[in-house]
């Protein structure tokens, strides 16, 4: 899936107005999320609704809490593997909320400013399914191949960057699997279906 002016090939695109410039155009950080609307329910228009300002408030209970924010992510992973593209990668997607990261010597905040945010369809306790850690490892070596900035030790949890605040992408993230599968990528160029 190669990355075109910062649109994953592939991906279905639903702009969302929630994103800006990113202030020094730096992409050195993915950070992976989860969700889920309602929570713990899977499939529907809901996230799209969410990252696209349309979310209807009276829908659900859950949904009065949060129609009003305006937050995005540059890509969703469905349950089923495939990919919504909501901000190109080049922009600045509003995700990662008040959070800090340890940059080598260096603790930064306003993470926004040079991550990419990648959401997977889920609720931090149901597994993850084989489907998205085949699009989510094709989708980051090709991220990995287009941005020098990033590289294997700078993709983490949203859990780790916002520790008292956030856990996702929860411990049902199999993180040795996704690793296994990343590096199937480097080593065959594309994936085992």
């Amino acid at each position: 899936m190669p990355i075109t002016q910062g649109w994953l090939a592939g991906a279905r695109r639903v702009p969302s107005p929630n994103c800006d410039d990113r202030p020094d155009g730096e992409v050195s950080l993915l950070l992976l999320h989860s969700i889920s609307l309602p929570p713990g329910e899977f499939g529907g228009e809901h996230i799209e609704r969410l990252f696209t300002n349309r979310l209807d408030p009276d829908a659900h209970p859950f949904f009065g809490e949060i129609a009003h924010l305006r937050v995005s992510a540059h890509l969703l992973i469905r349950r089923d593997g495939e990919c919504v593209q909501f901000v190109p990668f080049h922009r600045r997607a509003w995700h990662a909320g008040r959070s800090r990261w340890r940059d080598g010597e260096r603790q930064r905040a306003a993470l926004n400013d040079f991550a990419i945010g990648i959401e997977l369809e889920g609720d931090e306790v149901s597994p993850y399914r084989l489907a998205q850690y085949g699009a989510l490892s094709r989708a980051t070596a090709d991220l990995l191949a287009t941005y020098p900035g990033l590289d294997e030790a700078r993709i983490t949890g949203h859990a780790r960057v916002a520790p008292l605040r956030k856990s996702d992408p929860g411990p049902a993230f199999d993180w040795a699997f996704f690793r296994q599968r990343l590096a199937g990528e480097a080593v065959l160029d594309r994936p085992l279906a």
